[in-house]
């Protein structure tokens, strides 16, 4: 077989680099929090070379962004057939999420990132994501018919999560447990009130 010829597996040494590379940084966070996180171990855990990592994600912070990424998308999306249960659910859980170490990690991750194309990517990815997923919750509250058909359900997703992640990252107090619901009366108060 030719060169040419040579298929590249999917999932080969590179997808298996930059699984171990990512486990290892998640359990790194878990062990040690954001400031005590470094290339070094990471590379040792993995059992990769540090150069991989940097070739890879350029910096720290581009390679914690893509890890805690990773850890986001496990978020689930409810659907308890009421719109209003699956918008306090979601609130309910980003909130216990952002309170753990990994969550915290995560939004103060986010916010430190530069502006460089790679951090710009990871922010783009991680908002896309998250909206495109979050956002089924109004899109089946509207297909019920418990919200008027002129809801954007990406506003009303970023008008739920955004007083939850201020808390956490700039203000750093604790989410009560029916804050949750607060907002989501709040928001379905001004949104099916038009």
């Amino acid at each position: 077989m030719s060169e040419t010829e040579v298929k590249r597996r999917p999932g080969g040494r590179s997808a298996r680099v930059r699984a171990a590379v990512l486990e290892a940084t998640v359990e790194l966070l878990g062990v040690q929090g954001l400031a005590g996180l470094r290339i070094a171990e990471v590379a040792e855990r993995a059992g990769v070379h540090e150069t991989s990592i940097y070739r890879r994600w350029g910096t720290r912070e581009n390679l914690l962004l893509d890890a805690l990424l990773e850890v986001s998308e496990q978020l689930r999306v409810p659907d308890t057939g009421v719109v209003r249960d699956d918008l306090i659910a979601y609130a309910r859980d980003l909130a216990a999420f952002l309170a753990t170490p990994l969550g915290y990690a995560l939004e103060h991750a986010l916010a430190a990132a530069g502006d460089d194309p790679d951090a710009r990517c990871a922010r783009d990815r991680y908002w896309e994501t998250r909206a495109s997923r979050s956002r089924q919750i109004v899109v089946r509250g509207i297909e019920r018919g418990e919200l008027p058909d002129t809801v954007d359900p990406r506003l009303v997703i970023e008008m739920l999560v955004s007083p939850v992640h201020f808390r956490v990252v700039l203000t750093r107090e604790a989410i009560e447990p029916e804050m949750p619901a607060r907002i989501v009366d709040a928001l379905l108060g001004g949104v099916a009130g038009r």
